[in-house]
């Protein structure tokens, strides 16, 4: 037997004895609120948090803000106002897509994080390379912890997702906090009434 295989045998041999899993742990967040907790902490983390009624309403402030620019977006409500044919393109030509328009499954109140798919992406890179990236999500699709996050995922059968919390961040030695610098420069969160 070569020292590699008596190797493997005693670790196989020496394994610990199997133990449980501990209960099911319930966890609270102190928020009365979930929206109006995930907006605190949004807008501390640098994000925005925009309470729109409609579509409609959503489609006049990227008008208003974003005339004249690159905009895309995977929401069909908002196709009058997103670049067409845009999710067939080479990744690198998201590059300069000054605004890219996403949905979430769901966001998460402790930490302003939205879980978001591949799916609901159309291209994985779209949420990572874009200038500013602006997510619409329903209020009622707000859970309070990331404990309750991962019961809402569970076992789902998905190939890309990602929590995604607030604009890009990333700080050196010197303490000089960048926005953008591995990511959008800002984000946006539409809640729907």
């Amino acid at each position: 037997m070569s020292s590699r295989a008596q190797i493997l045998a005693s670790v196989l041999q020496n394994q610990p004895e199997l133990q449980a899993l501990p209960e099911d742990l319930q966890t609270s967040f102190p928020a009365a609120d979930p929206v109006e907790a995930f907006k605190t902490v949004l807008t501390t983390i640098g994000g925005a948090f925009i309470e729109v009624s409609d579509y409609l309403a959503i489609q006049n402030y990227i008008s208003e803000h974003f005339a004249g620019q690159r905009v895309v977006s995977t929401l069909p409500e908002l196709a009058a106002i997103s670049e067409k044919g845009w999710e067939n393109q080479d990744p690198h030509s998201y590059a300069n897509v000054d605004l890219a328009i996403i949905t979430a499954h769901f966001g998460v109140a402790e930490n302003a994080a939205l879980w978001i798919t591949e799916d609901l992406m159309q291209q994985r890179a779209v949420p990572f390379i874009c200038q500013q990236l602006a997510v619409v999500i329903s209020r009622k699709d707000i859970v309070q912890t990331m404990h309750d996050a991962y019961l809402k995922i569970g076992a789902a059968d998905y190939g890309f997702g990602s929590f995604i919390a607030g604009p890009s961040k990333t700080a050196d030695i010197e303490q000089s906090l960048v926005l953008g610098a591995h990511g959008p420069k800002s984000m946006t969160v539409f809640a729907l009434d």
